[in-house]
């Protein structure tokens, strides 16, 4: 288990069970979590690792309430931002950028049981649930960011994900095209604090351009197990 912190205010636990994101005062926090999604003020944020759900098993408890029992029994209290996957957290894997004016971390979390292309069919409700591979993207910046450039922000994170499936010729089952994610995908973006917010995160920014590059970076070490992980940061 390793604790340590990853920007100011944001400390950061990679466990076997789980990746953690403390914050030392509440954070803006935009996400596609199962639990607080949205954007919210939040005290951390979460990303649990759970079994695959055996079809055979009774009505599973709701997603939910499973994160928020998890962070009871480890004591956090407070707002929190919650994301599950099947997926190993041998699988994490961190990217860093760091400028004058702003630093940035990328936490992923990948498997790909679940790969699908955007604009795939949709599972018809009467199958069972497919196999859950998620890759869960946790965004952190000490750099205060408007909505607009949180949601921005998430735009880049996505788009970078599909470019780096792409670059590891990683295909859906079925279309058989280039997948560029999972069924299951999440992400959360948590801002900064401060007077002086960034107003854009675009590709024509340098934000957008180091964001890019940190996901694409985070999720091929993930996939390829290969780079750093949050111990050797």
């Amino acid at each position: 288990m390793n604790d340590r912190p990853l920007l100011k205010c944001m400390r950061v636990e990679h466990h076997p069970r789980h990746v953690h994101v403390g914050f030392t005062r509440p954070h803006r926090v935009l996400s596609s979590a199962v639990l607080n999604a949205g954007l919210i003020m939040a005290d951390r944020i979460i990303n649990l690792k759970v079994p695959p759900h055996n079809p055979a098993d009774p009505i599973p408890t709701a997603p939910e309430k499973t994160i928020a029992g998890y962070c009871s029994a480890a004591g956090w209290r407070g707002t929190v931002v919650g994301m599950m996957t099947a997926a190993s957290m041998d699988s994490v894997r961190v990217a860093v950028q760091r400028t004058q004016t702003f630093q940035l971390a990328v936490i992923v979390s990948a498997g790909l049981s679940n790969a699908r292309r955007a604009g795939d069919a949709a599972d018809p409700p009467s199958l069972p649930s497919p196999p859950v591979g998620t890759i869960n993207t946790i965004v952190l910046t000490n750099r205060c960011l408007t909505d607009a450039a949180m949601v921005e922000a998430v735009v880049i994170a996505t788009e970078a994900k599909a470019a780096a499936l792409q670059d590891l010729n990683i295909f859906s089952p079925l279309s058989h095209q280039t997948a560029t994610g999972t069924g299951t995908d999440a992400i959360a973006v948590a801002s900064g604090i401060g007077s002086d917010p960034l107003p854009y995160a675009g590709k024509h920014t340098l934000f957008g351009e180091r964001l890019a590059r940190a996901v694409i970076e985070a999720l091929t070490a993930s996939l390829t197990r290969q780079g750093p992980c949050l111990s050797e940061i």
